[in-house]
């Protein structure tokens, strides 16, 4: 069995602690429903990334600098896919026509959500490689091809009417035909309803359950550690709500970084493919992950692909669907 640096009193700190950071979040901070801002998001992602690398300092010095690189690592890794999350919410968000002062309690849901899919994901995914060494290729083989397929410029579809979470939600629950404000579910005629916003959450949660399939399999090659694989994982899914009220009215403007995407899987790929035979070191693939998202993020800024209009840059918050110039949502389309 793979030795872990994370004893159970480790393991039962850290979730109580993101439990008590997350009470907070909702409980003190986004207790009312409000559009998240500009300067709202940069506090938020720099509590965040503060109390990430103020952990990653805590593994470095209680545990050693090779540990302390590998979370690091592996917190990068992790943050630089869940960018990948924020083009999707984005057209979700859209097609559900979700009003911005809703979004940031749907992200909650969702995330709290997410981090109990993703302990289950590593936990498997550890008992995987302990017992069947031959997998780590299945995964190697699985990111190459996931990395090849995002640099061919292959787009997400988000169709959440053919989602079978979805199907089966409002086979059994009817569904409201308006918002009503931040509630997932009301009475009407003393009957119990879902309101479209649950439906929003539901396509959320089905959506991380995708891209956990590539995250997951990409920090093991990183580490075998499951403590330093769940609390990297975590740290950067926490920090994901502020990033997407960050950077999503920005987002169009980083033409290359699914390229830079693609390259980070495609290297993490090979990494676990060439494990057996020849040992690539956490300093290197961090300075390559690194450099990789660098060059992507700067040669966005730098060139734009022809074609693309100009942005003038007035618009400084999360799109929604009301801006959307065709295929208006209609939410009577999911009354029962």
């Amino acid at each position: 069995m793979v030795q872990s640096i994370g004893n159970p009193i480790m393991w039962i700190g850290f979730t109580l602690f993101v439990l008590a950071m997350l009470a907070l979040d909702l409980g003190v901070f986004h207790r009312k429903s409000h559009a998240v801002g500009h300067r709202e998001a940069l506090l938020w992602s720099v509590v965040w990334i503060s109390l990430a690398l103020t952990f990653n300092v805590g593994i470095y010095h209680w545990f050693g600098g090779q540990h302390g690189l590998e979370f690091l690592t592996g917190y990068l890794i992790e943050k630089a896919l869940s960018v990948d999350n924020i083009f999707v919410f984005i057209l979700i968000f859209s097609y559900f026509a979700v009003p911005d002062e809703y979004q940031h309690r749907v992200l909650f849901w969702g995330i709290l959500g997410a981090l109990v899919m993703r302990a289950l994901f590593i936990f498997l995914g550890a008992v995987l490689l302990e017992q069947f060494q031959w997998i780590i290729f299945v995964f190697g083989g699985f990111l190459v091809y996931a990395g090849v397929k995002m640099l061919r410029g292959s787009e997400v579809e988000v169709h959440p009417e053919r989602n079978p979470a979805v199907r089966l939600l409002q086979k059994y629950v009817p569904v409201t035909a308006q918002y009503h404000g931040h509630r997932f579910f009301v009475n009407q005629d003393g009957r119990l309803h879902a309101t479209p916003l649950l439906l929003v959450l539901v396509v959320v949660e089905a959506t991380d359950l995708v891209f956990a399939i590539d995250s997951i399999p990409a920090i093991f090659a990183v580490t075998r550690d499951p403590f330093i694989v769940y609390t990297s994982n975590i740290f950067a899914i926490l920090g994901l709500r502020a990033l997407y009220f960050l950077l999503a009215a920005s987002m169009s403007k980083f033409h290359y970084l699914k390229v830079g995407l693609g390259l980070v899987l495609a290297f993490v790929g090979v990494k676990m493919l060439l494990s057996e035979y020849f040992h690539i070191g956490t300093g290197i693939s961090l300075a390559v992950i690194g450099a990789i998202l660098a060059i992507a993020v700067v040669a966005s800024l730098l060139y734009k692909p022809k074609g693309d209009s100009e942005d003038d840059g007035s618009n400084h918050g999360p799109p929604t669907a009301s801006a959307r110039p065709s295929e208006p949502v209609q939410t009577t389309g999911f009354s029962d």
